[in-house]
């Protein structure tokens, strides 16, 4: 009976320790200041967009918008209407910015965010990703009880302090793309110095810096100093003793980002929300406020009650998905880089260069007369330049050719396709299998049959032949229905050498 009742004073106090640790109370500051830093950086993102034009030029000329499997239903609205919906995502995050009506208005800008990152598969990259993450965590995250409209305009909001476990969300989630993209590095293609050496080489004419760039010694930097880092900077930004020099680590890396790659609001954004990483108190003292009191709680004996349940419950579901699906590429076969079967959501950055050259045939079955599909009719170059080197992408597309030709009665047609890739520097090979007609292929969840496996190995200086002499080169490799009568028409150059890495 004794032992019995110790067995369970023990696990009372294992669940009362844990409990306290997960919602004990926190200087609210660091939350203040991130929902701030949040908002003003999503004002100024979508300003940028509205000015750069991104918002016709991306959401409402292109006649068709590649999708996620799962989320085909997800379209723009229809006319000028996007303007709207940029404006509100807009308002929404200078609410958010203020405190004003501020879950509301996080929530609002949390779906218009992900709304827009799902319209356009064409325009992936892994921080918009991380952005919707945090976009929906931040509607749950209790960052108006100070300095916000909210506080001022009712009194009782007001909060010192906040539970613990809200800091260490924002904090996991920040940390995952590291980590997640310091393993992706630990593979043969990067450990051989692909494709950061084609990159490198790219940037020399950049003024002092470019000749090292075109250096081994700069290639090894790259190679070794990138996994090195993304593996150990949130380590090093936990522990009290490394902090203030991982923190200036990580900001000359982000600045180095910036400088050599085309990637947007990203670099600026991490060295900001890297923040988080320092003590509460350390917000107050830089800005000489007032410490707060922050009064312990028991340890022991404290039952959960049933909302902290369900918000662990929530929490360990939420997290358990972050840290397995980007894993899932590991139920396909072949090469992530090559086949792009679980390349999206997986924080799989600057891991792959692919130049490919791609060209569609139509068939008619009928007559047996062939025709070169025109593609810039259907997609501007964003959308030919991501689809040419995505197999799903590229079935998509046929499908949406198809219908667009079935309603102007063409029901006969069979559309096959020519696509050559050269992946990191590899001598190019066949992508998808050009014998088949991808009018009757359906898009699935499971391995692509059509796919052909990566075969041709990685080389050391890298594949340098213009895309223009490539089917002269190659011709062994494609079929002769599929080859060109008219020597002028070219393969349509589809991201041959790329500056954005993803």
């Amino acid at each position: 009976m004794n032992d019995g009742s110790s067995q369970q004073d023990a696990t009372d106090e294992t669940t009362g320790a844990t409990r306290a640790k997960v919602f004990a109370p926190l200087d609210i500051a660091p939350l203040i200041f991130f929902r701030i830093f949040f908002g003003g950086a999503m004002v100024y993102h979508v300003t940028s967009m509205a000015w750069d034009q991104w918002i016709h030029f991306f959401y409402i000329a292109p006649v068709t918008h590649f999708t996620y499997p799962g989320f085909t239903w997800v379209r723009p609205w229809p006319g000028d209407a996007m303007y709207v919906h940029f404006t509100v995502m807009g308002v929404a995050a200078f609410f958010v910015m203020i405190g004003f009506l501020y879950r509301l208005n996080a929530a609002i800008f949390f779906l218009c965010i992900t709304h827009v990152f799902l319209i356009e598969k064409a325009l992936y990259q892994n921080h918009y990703y991380l952005i919707c993450l945090l976009s929906g965590i931040m509607v749950f995250v209790p960052a108006h009880g100070s300095a916000s409209v909210d506080r001022l305009l009712k009194p009782s909001l007001r909060q010192v302090t906040a539970p613990a476990v809200w800091l260490w969300l924002l904090r996991a989630q920040l940390a995952i793309p590291y980590l997640y993209g310091g393993i992706a590095k630990l593979n043969a293609d990067w450990l051989h110095g692909m494709p950061i050496r084609l990159w490198l080489e790219r940037r020399a004419d950049l003024p002092w810096i470019g000749p090292w760039l075109n250096t081994e010694l700069s290639v090894s930097v790259f190679v070794w100093g990138g996994p090195l880092f993304d593996l150990l900077i949130v380590p090093a930004l936990l522990w009290k003793p490394t902090r203030g020099v991982a923190y200036l680590l990580s900001v000359v890396f982000h600045l180095i980002n910036a400088l050599l790659w085309d990637i947007g609001i990203f670099p600026w954004f991490m060295i900001g929300a890297t923040l988080l990483f320092f003590s509460p108190g350390s917000f107050r003292r830089i800005l000489s406020l007032r410490a707060v009191k922050v009064l312990e709680q028991p340890r022991n004996r404290l039952p959960w009650n049933r909302r902290q349940r369900l918000l662990a419950g929530c929490l360990a579901i939420y997290m358990a998905w972050q840290l397995l699906w980007p894993f899932r590429h590991f139920l396909y076969p072949g090469n992530v880089s090559w086949t792009e079967e679980g390349h999206h959501f997986a924080w799989h950055m600057m891991l792959r260069d692919k130049g490919v050259g791609i060209r569609f045939f139509l068939f008619d079955r009928s007559t047996g007369k062939r025709g070169l599909l025109k593609v810039s009719t259907f997609l501007n170059e964003r959308q030919l330049s991501r689809m040419g080197k995505d197999p799903d992408m590229i079935l998509e597309f046929v499908h949406f050719v198809r219908d667009h030709y079935r309603e102007h009665g063409r029901d006969e047609l069979a559309i096959r396709v020519l696509a050559l890739a050269s992946l990191n520097g590899r001598r190019p090979q066949l992508l998808i299998d050009p014998h088949i007609d991808y009018t009757a292929v359906e898009r699935t969840w499971g391995k692509q049959y059509w796919v052909i496996p990566l075969h041709e190995p990685i080389q050391t200086d890298g594949w340098k032949l213009p895309l223009d002499q490539w089917e002269n080169e190659l011709a062994e490799l494609i079929p002769d229905d599929v080859k060109l009568v008219n020597p002028v028409q070219r393969l349509q150059r589809s991201e041959k050498g790329a500056q954005i890495p993803d």
